[in-house]
């Protein structure tokens, strides 16, 4: 018997050298923002400190009133350790969807110091999304997962792996993980894919409910769309005095507006666009 239980111990030894190792719990205490980086090779990735986030202050956002106060009171709550969803910012570019997103996160930081960890996940990671919530699962910080500009192609299949991620699957979502993303796209995929199923499928409805139902994870829905002058003028302004840039009002809109036609669009990018053109020319340097 003392020679079987010899045998039984090295091949359990030898299962136990196989199997993979446990996710690492992730480090949160580094920073209040984090880069993932995948390494597909082991199934893991590592997550990168970011001393500074890129960024604009929450209450310099025009124009997004109604989208700002409903994406604040759903990160505030999840803060406090309440219930909260996942949420979905699309629509108009240049509309501050991801910048809301981080000034939200500065904002909330800010009245509670050190609430919450912000990680940003690049949209070609998404594969590798399940091995970062793994290595948060065991985490104690409260965690917004963030994607800009998410959207699949006709060929992507990753769609369905997120479906399962935000909702599906067996382990669920991480209690202390929420995703925000944003996109161009109110469902995240093109519209011949959602719209157009070709007319040999059995059943095309079927197919629509599908793919359509990736958006339905989400929660919250935040539209953004295109802004009239009015708003524009609003951001510029907003801009200026944040910045002191001495310029009156008249001449401010004016140059504010000969800009916003020559790149035919009026939108929070093009305003910034505008001011740091502007401050360059006044001799005003920037904050970093």
């Amino acid at each position: 018997m003392s020679d079987i239980q010899a045998m039984l111990e090295r091949i359990a030894a030898a299962l136990e050298r196989l199997a993979p190792p446990p996710p690492p719990v992730a480090a949160l205490d580094a920073a209040d923002a984090f880069v993932w980086h995948p390494d597909p090779r082991h199934g893991a990735g590592r997550l990168a400190p970011v001393a500074r986030v890129a960024g604009v202050d929450l209450a310099l956002l025009q124009g997004v009133d109604q989208a700002r106060e409903i994406l604040l009171a759903n990160t505030r709550r999840f803060a406090a350790g309440l219930s909260a969803n996942n949420a979905m910012l699309w629509g108009a570019r240049g509309m501050g969807k991801s910048s809301l997103v981080k000034a939200v996160h500065g904002a909330v930081n800010a009245e509670t110091p050190g609430a919450l960890a912000l990680i940003e996940i690049a949209r070609e990671d998404i594969a590798a999304l399940p091995a970062l919530l793994a290595q948060l699962r065991g985490a104690t910080r409260r965690c917004v997962v963030f994607c800009d500009d998410l959207s699949f192609e006709r060929q992507d299949q990753e769609y369905k792996a997120l479906k399962s991620v935000l909702d599906g699957g067996i382990e669920g979502r991480p209690a202390n993980v929420l995703f925000y993303a944003t996109s161009n796209r109110r469902h995240l995929l093109p519209r011949d894919m959602t719209e157009n199923e070709p007319g040999s499928a059995i059943n095309p409805g079927e197919a629509v409910e599908e793919k359509v139902s990736l958006s339905d994870r989400f929660g919250l829905w935040l539209g953004f769309y295109q802004c009239d002058q009015a708003t524009y003028f609003r951001m510029v302004e907003g801009y200026a005095d944040a910045l002191g840039l001495a310029l009156p009002r008249d001449a401010l809109r004016a140059e504010a507006a000969t800009w916003s036609v020559t790149r035919g669009a009026r939108s929070g990018r093009v305003a910034m666009q505008f001011i740091q053109d502007l401050a360059g020319r006044l001799g005003v340097a920037l904050p970093p």
